[in-house]
């Protein structure tokens, strides 16, 4: 291992003696497009003779199915056929989401509900017809009725013995109920000086892109061959799931995913909508195209951060933590998706509760529920923001009964850089990591000292101004050690890249991942020029389609810059040593003396130079017995897969000054500072790019969105009147520290970063609003804090301490 991380330093010198690419503020190559309009997306695709669909959606949350009538929508002129879950049957096999976790229930994922629906915006009927609008029309001609089911509409009544089941077969609403830890726990509870604890809840969010959930299939019945245009973050995923589906070979299906606009984990899996619109193109021999709309995005779309939490830190009186226990529920909500099962986001949440801190002693529980709503799925941090809200606002629960400053408690508790690699509790191993550094990093940028002052006279003069602090660790770019989620059966920790010079000396990159925003054809394009030795301008990224490489599995888990960045990494570095080569033999000098940068092949300290073009064109268009050998010894072309096989390890720490409004209770972010460390960094731009956008998010989780459910099941935020998303005005300018710490384990030193932002934000805000209003001593154990809740536990903390004097 010693002399494998020797030669790849060695490596990385080389490289890094050469005119700096990577870590350039590159402009991004898509905005042209992507600004101008010039950009496809999957509803911008018109095909001859496509038929559009609309789905009859149910309206209650749980319900048997008594009747279909479709003579009034079979009537309407422009409706070509109208299909329920019989009509497809035969065509589609019904997906379920495997899991190693013992004891886990999958449930059956088709096209439409047959038998009895199980939520809100359920699809049922499928109609299709010459144009979109005539399909919107006959989808309300359609007339279903449903014989209403009881419902538990609460992970916890879901739970219990007796509770009405969503799936008979299972006997039970518990998908997942999985424990872990190590340690003595009762051990350290009994010895503790300090213990803080209690419930828990972050709300359900939904991810919102602006672009909704799209598809065009096109089946072509003589070659018998299934092009799917989609909005998602995994073509690879969904073409190997297709095959399963539709019992075709995986090169009788292609996935295209074109422009994407935003995921955020909601585009991250198999839709019943994308199974129908294939099964539906092969059945009629038409393209089918379904464009959903924004009420279909609110309630259908999968959504996620549904926990309840019971947790307890205990403490020694020096303020160093002996044991951490939790038990979560997570509201999983309908069915155990495709392909990462109901265990995503509540195993997440109980795994990464230690955090970066030191927990010698750790036992958790967790629980997920089906419920009658809209299946739990990925969304950015998955689990995560949720572990991290709650261990940091224990961390601060801590510091206030103590007697600490809440900074104070934290660097007595870190994972100091002399326990690298540490593993916690939960048997997460964290590799070399910035986790003291970014602490200290936003408390310099920020002059906590200085912000604490600041904080004293705020306060004599009646304001509510609070500080708060949050510290995370993440593991990105995960390998084929770990499942991006627990328990699922199939590998996603392998990317690959082909790289290759045509006859002009161009650069083509083909990668399995696919963009839906983070700007991978700039940032690829850095790391391929940076490595082969060209321009960035003569690199061609291109992505989002299963028939680029022959497996991918697309975008999430911040994977993209490790696994990707290490496949190009490794390509790139395989065509450079054949092109030093082949100009070796044109140039008639040894491949050793060789260099090459900026797109030119040179000889050091000489005026022999070629350049790549000179070199491409002489090595695919000349002739002669001596190119016909270097062409067979020496390739132009390279692809080559990365497996980082644990991942890496990613932090960062939020600090958030925040003022609130004592007559409305609204919150106000003064100053927002995150010190992350995503290793080195591609571009900064680009980096900075995606934690704006991962604390608007968090701001959001924090402050505004949550989806609401009544007593029934049915959702109360169909709008985004209802559903409140954060705009400009909530969102604080950010101040951005970078801390490049190194990992020598790592083949680039790249770290993922996509979805720190929203992991961070919603805890640090929590404390920050705790902190604010510590007079009153109000503990804020439920997000989004929204001034309705801050009223409440203001009023409650008055009222109990009025009945006590």
């Amino acid at each position: 291992m010693a002399e494998v991380n020797k030669s790849i330093r060695a490596e990385q010198m080389e490289i890094e003696a050469r005119p700096k690419i990577v870590g350039a503020r590159v402009r991004r190559l898509e905005d042209r497009r992507l600004l101008t309009g010039a950009g496809c997306y999957s509803a911008d695709i018109k095909l001859p003779n496509t038929a559009h669909l609309a789905f009859w959606r149910s309206n209650q949350a749980h319900a048997r199915i008594t009747r279909v009538d479709l003579t009034a929508a079979l009537a309407l002129k422009g409706v070509i056929q109208i299909f329920t879950f019989e009509d497809l049957k035969d065509l589609v096999t019904p997906l379920r989401a495997a899991s190693q976790t013992a004891g886990a229930v999958s449930t059956p994922i088709i096209p439409l509900a047959s038998g009895k629906v199980r939520h809100v915006g359920e699809p049922v009927v499928a109609v299709v017809a010459e144009s979109r609008y005539l399909a919107e029309d006959a989808v309300g001609l359609v007339n279903v009725v449903l014989e209403p089911l009881p419902v538990a509409v609460t992970p916890q009544t879901a739970a219990e013995v007796g509770a009405p089941l969503l799936h008979d077969e299972a006997h039970t609403n518990v998908l997942i109920d999985r424990s872990l830890g190590r340690g003595d726990v009762e051990d350290a509870f009994a010895k503790a000086a300090t213990v803080v604890g209690g419930q828990f809840r972050m709300t359900r969010k939904t991810p919102s892109p602006i672009e909704c959930r799209v598809c065009v299939a096109d089946w072509n019945r003589g070659r018998r061959e299934l092009t799917l245009y989609t909005s998602t973050q995994v073509p690879g995923i969904i073409r190997d799931t297709i095959a399963e589906v539709f019992s075709l070979t995986a090169n009788q299906i292609r996935v295209v995913a074109l422009e994407v606009g935003g995921g955020f984990g909601g585009k991250g899996c198999l839709y019943p909508d994308e199974m129908t619109a294939c099964a539906i193109a092969i059945k009629l021999g038409r393209p089918v195209k379904w464009v959903g709309d924004r009420l279909e995005e609110l309630i259908s779309t999968y959504q996620a951060f549904d926990e309840h939490v019971e947790a307890h830190l205990a403490f020694d009186a020096d303020g160093q933590i002996l044991g951490l226990r939790a038990s979560a529920m997570g509201d999983a909500g309908a069915y155990s998706i495709y392909p990462w099962t109901a265990a995503m986001e509540p195993v997440q949440v109980i795994s990464f509760m230690p955090g970066p801190y030191r927990v010698p002693a750790y036992r958790a529980r967790t629980r997920a529920v089906a419920t009658p709503k809209t299946p739990m799925g990925a969304y950015r941090g998955v689990g995560r923001p949720a572990a991290t809200f709650v261990m940091e606002r224990l961390i601060d629960l801590g510091a206030r009964k103590l007697g600490l400053d809440p900074l104070e408690l934290r660097r007595r508790n870190l994972v100091r850089p002399d326990e690298f690699p540490y593993k916690t509790a939960s048997d997460i191993v964290w590799n070399r990591v910035g986790f003291t550094e970014s602490l200290e990093a936003a408390v310099a940028h920020a002059d906590y000292a200085k912000l604490r002052i600041e904080q004293s006279v705020a306060r004599e003069a009646g304001r509510f101004f609070g500080i708060g602090f949050s510290c995370y660790g993440e593991l990105t770019g995960i390998g084929s050690r770990i499942s991006v989620a627990p328990g699922v059966r199939i590998n996603t920790g392998v990317e690959s890249a082909c790289i290759r010079i045509d006859a002009t000396g161009s650069v083509t990159a083909s990668f399995g991942i696919a963009s839906h925003g983070q700007g991978y054809e700039t940032t690829l394009a850095q790391v391929v020029a940076q490595e082969l030795g060209c321009r960035v301008e003569d690199v061609l990224v291109l992505h989002g389609d299963s028939n680029l490489v022959a497996h991918g599995s697309g975008t999430f888990a911040s994977r993209g810059a490790v696994l990707a960045g290490g496949a190009a990494t490794l390509s790139a570095r395989s065509v450079r040593k054949n092109v030093l080569q082949v100009a070796a033999q044109l140039m008639e000098v040894a491949a050793s003396d060789l260099d090459m940068a900026g797109g030119k092949i040179f000889l050091p300290g000489t005026d022999k130079q070629m350049t790549l073009r000179e070199l491409a064109r002489t090595y695919y268009k000349d002739i002669g017995r001596e190119l016909k050998d270097i062409r067979e010894q020496y390739s132009l072309e390279a692809t080559k897969s990365f497996d980082p096989y644990f991942g890496t390890s990613a932090a960062a720490t939020h600090l958030a000054v925040v003022e609130i409004d004592p007559v409305t209770w609204g919150v106000k972010i003064l100053k927002y500072v995150v010190a992350e460390d995503c290793g080195r960094i591609i571009n900064p731009m680009i980096v900075e790019g995606q934690v704006y956008g991962g604390v608007a998010q968090g701001v959001g989780a924090a402050l505004l969105e949550e989806v609401v459910h009544d007593e029934e099941g049915q959702v109360i935020t169909g709008s985004l009147v209802d559903y409140v998303l954060p705009s400009a005005v909530e969102i604080p300018f950010i101040e951005i520290v970078h801390v490049e710490s190194e990992n020598p384990d790592n083949l680039t030193g790249f770290r993922g970063m996509g979805e720190g932002g929203t992991i961070g934000a919603p805890a640090a805000i929590a404390n920050a609003v705790a902190d604010a209003l510590s007079e009153y001593d109000v503990d804020v154990r439920e997000l989004p804090i929204t001034p309705k809740r801050i009223f409440h536990l203001v009023e409650e903390k008055k009222a109990k301490a009025s009945s006590a004097g």
